[in-house]
């Protein structure tokens, strides 16, 4: 059965068909449908120790760990839970995301969403692409607590271009990792056909430089409607003032009358 499962499913990493070098997409597919995809450009800041010159005192570096293109992956897809987990340079790096899609009632009444319920990252502070010279050299992992991000309706993708920035603690001594997350497309739940994603939920961000990229073409094209009518209504009134018997404000004018 367990052969037959790994038969069935099929990851694919289609970093190589992007145009960005530093935005990777991954595919989950089983029993030949996808069912997870993913697009996004990730980078992990992470703290650690080093001596300093005198050999007595810590100081604290960082290092910036990009997303490998040649990154493996696993995958897996749930009615309700799905995951996907990458791991680079000799599995020292792995990022394992978990999504969840749960009801919930509204106003409008039973509503689904899905969200982005966990992350976690391990690293090997051994590894010296990234960590020169660490303290106490080993691994170490960083994960989100009670995680509710990228939250998106039911049956839709999450889209979002801007840099977005989530805080994980470490095991080594409860430091801050940041993961930063870029031009991010995904959708683990409900895809509609292979490799197409479903309507784009944009995130927040998005919708806001969107309105201020739209909002002055607005205001122009109100402010040009508004001089429009203004003339329209001078040239209107014009003509029917110029229409009517001028009469004269001299009164001498009215003797001949009577």
């Amino acid at each position: 059965a367990a052969a037959r499962l790994v038969a069935e499913q099929e990851v694919e990493n289609l970093s190589g068909l992007s145009p960005n070098p530093e935005k990777d997409i991954f595919v989950v597919r089983e029993n030949r449908t996808t069912c997870l995809m993913a697009e996004f450009a990730a980078k992990f800041i992470v703290p650690y120790d080093v001596w300093a010159s005198n050999y007595v005192d810590l100081i604290t570096e960082q290092a910036d760990i990009p997303l490998s293109r040649g990154a493996e992956m696993k995958g897996k897809c749930g009615t309700n839970e799905s995951e996907l987990e990458l791991s680079w340079l000799d599995q020292a790096y792995t990022l394992k995301l978990s999504f969840l899609k749960e009801g919930h009632n509204t106003s409008r009444g039973p509503e689904a969403s899905w969200k982005l319920s966990r992350i976690q990252f391990t690293y090997d502070t051994s590894e010296r692409t990234y960590f020169k010279d660490a303290v106490s050299p080993g691994k170490h992992t960083a994960s989100s607590h009670r995680l509710s991000a990228l939250v998106t309706p039911a049956g839709r993708s999450y889209e979002c271009q801007a840099q977005q920035t989530i805080s994980l603690v470490s095991s080594d001594h409860q430091k801050s990792v940041q993961l930063l997350l870029s031009e991010v497309r995904l959708q683990p739940f409900d895809i509609p056909a292979d490799f197409v994603f479903s309507e784009e939920h944009k995130c927040p961000v998005d919708q806001r430089e969107q309105l201020e990229e739209t909002l002055p073409l607005i205001l122009g094209l109100i402010l040009g409607l508004v001089i429009v009518v203004t003339l329209g209504i001078y040239h209107i009134h014009h003509k029917l003032t110029a229409s009517q018997v001028q009469i004269p404000r001299d009164r001498s004018q009215y003797k001949h009358m009577g």
